[in-house]
């Protein structure tokens, strides 16, 4: 990258010190194959993440029990055969440590980490109108000169890490599960908190009962969850995933989640019996595959979802067998599958284990940490030795919120977000032109997708937008308002039709105050959210202005 070692400029900013063609923010999933694809076109890209090494959110999330919930099989790069055979699983869901190394093995593969400035935050981004390019300042201060930023910051990467007052006097040792340390933490003989019971919180909690002196998990909103059968690969495994590649890239863009199984039965073709025995046969698959593949009307018709809500309640109530925590850790408030639903492997089992208490929080909420731990509304004092946040996320939007990006007119998208949260096909936003967006929201990526199988897609997209203006020698691209508003209304309107806009959840962004209220992910399904994609490329981007 060419570097301007001159002084401040005449505005008194410093000149940039770098010029590129595409800066990406991030070196996770999406911002690997991006700085591939971009690359292999011959355009001068780099990438850079705050992070000491490649692989985003498994990176980051290497706290105790982190694990795949997708099969290890599907959550892989489908572009090249050679790279998706030349990486082994030794597990259907392996664990973080695995993935980190596969995301290590892709990086050197495809020779990116020459192109990656690591230990390196974006801190701030704003368009110049004369000039038509992003000018883009990092923490270490450098400004950089760029045609095109792409953000590849993931959905689920701005932690809620300060949901309580009081964190700093903490007299023990606080984490995020999303920042944890890679030192070892010792966990023996302590007094241990738990905030939280979602997917990750439930994958610390099963991992860390059996290891800790006393835990407490502090429960809000119980989950419904289905137990993982997580089996041990062998050579002939490994023979048999891989022989599916092909059809697993002719299958996997297609389906509505982006997994290898979609929805195949509908509810009122089948008896009461024939219903109850396929939802027993897919239980037993020990995967998503309840959640995803089984009656999609329970997204659409209450009767539908209460008696599925109610078979997976009946799963829970036999394994807890104590009222009072079935009435704790038992979810009916809400349908099955409108919120995340996370896999667990002997999860419910450690609250019958004498070292672990539930604490229910929803009618008696935590008011603070204190010095010696967390206390709640009705004054009682849990004295803690550590705590660990599984508190959530920002999602979809907190990334690039916590950026300052300027668009046209020193627009803020902060502000924007904070009025109304709107996006051309989770692709573009108009008002900032030349900004590409994956894990956004208003796609599938935001939430209701095999991951890999949507930002591959979206970086494809992207890619192929950019080659499509270079071949025209265009400069510019934008959405124009009209074509935002379209999406933005056909967005609402598939969300409106299923019970998920009805429930509070991080889905709608309802876990974060003031956050604006849409559901975050296009709920209209992978497979046809690709076809739009298509058409608006086969029909010369219609919609998207190029200059």
């Amino acid at each position: 990258m060419d570097t301007d070692t001159r002084g401040l400029g005449p505005t008194g900013r410093k000149p940039p010190q770098g010029k590129l063609d595409a800066l990406i923010i991030g070196a996770g999933v999406a911002g690997l194959y991006q700085l591939h694809l971009l690359r292999s076109q011959g355009l001068r890209v780099r990438a850079y993440d705050s992070a000491s090494d490649v692989g985003g959110t498994w990176y980051w999330n290497r706290y105790p029990g982190a694990r795949f919930d997708s099969e290890a099989y599907i959550y892989q790069y489908l572009f090249s055969e050679e790279l998706y055979k030349g990486w082994s699983w030794s597990e259907r869901f392996p664990g973080q440590p695995e993935i980190e190394r596969w995301m290590h093995y892709v990086a050197d593969r495809l020779d990116l980490r020459r192109d990656i400035q690591f230990g390196t935050a974006i801190t701030s981004a704003r368009y110049d109108e004369d000039a038509a390019r992003w000018m883009v300042t990092t923490s270490r201060g450098e400004t950089i000169d760029t045609q095109f930023l792409i953000t590849c910051c993931g959905m689920l990467s701005a932690p809620l890490s300060d949901p309580f007052p009081g964190r700093d006097s903490f007299e023990g040792r606080i984490f995020h599960t999303a920042r944890w340390p890679r030192e070892p933490v010792e966990f023996a003989g302590k007094r241990v908190g738990v905030v939280g019971v979602g997917a990750t919180g439930i994958q610390v909690i099963q991992t860390i009962a059996a290891e800790v002196g006393h835990l407490k998990v502090f429960v809000r909103t119980p989950q419904y969850v289905l137990p993982m059968k997580n089996l041990r690969y062998g050579p002939a495994d490994v023979d048999a995933y891989k022989a599916r590649f092909d059809e697993l890239k002719a299958t996997l863009p297609h389906t509505f989640t982006g997994f290898e199984y979609d929805f195949q039965h509908r509810w009122a073709d089948l008896a009461p019996a024939q219903r109850l025995e396929v939802l027993e046969e897919i239980y037993e698959n020990g995967s998503l595959k309840l959640w995803l593949a089984s009656f999609a009307e329970m997204f659409f018709d209450e009767a539908v979802s209460e008696e599925v809500s109610e078979f997976v309640r009946g799963k829970m109530r036999a394994r807890l067998k104590d009222p009072k925590l079935c009435d704790l850790l038992v979810p009916t408030g809400y349908g099955f599958g409108t919120h995340r639903v996370p896999l667990e492997t002997g999860y419910l089992e450690v609250y019958h284990r004498p070292n672990v208490e539930a604490v229910g929080v929803a009618d008696n909420p935590i008011k603070c940490v204190t010095q010696e731990g967390i206390r709640t509304a009705d004054g009682t004092l849990h004295e803690l030795d550590i705590i660990i946040l599984a508190t959530g996320f920002d999602a979809g939007t907190g990334a690039l919120t916590r950026i300052d990006i300027r668009g046209w007119g020193g627009r803020s998208l902060r502000e924007d977000w904070g009025r109304d949260i709107r996006t051309t096909m989770g692709l573009q936003v108009h008002g900032y032109p030349n900004l590409f967006t994956t894990a956004v929201p208003l796609a599938p990526s935001a939430a209701l997708c095999n991951m890999t199988t949507c930002l591959q897609q979206q970086a494809e997209w992207i890619s192929d937008c950019i080659r499509y203006m270079r071949n025209r020698n265009r400069t510019v691209v934008e959405p124009t308002a009209e074509m935002e508003e379209r999406w933005v209304a056909h967005h609402d309107e598939t969300a409106a039709a299923n019970l998920i806009s009805r429930t509070d959840s991080w889905y709608l962004g309802s876990n974060v105050p003031g956050k604006p209220r849409r559901v975050l992910s296009y709920t209209g399904g992978v497979g046809t959210y690709r076809r739009k994609c298509d058409e608006v490329a086969a029909g010369d981007y219609q919609g998207f202005e190029m200059r």
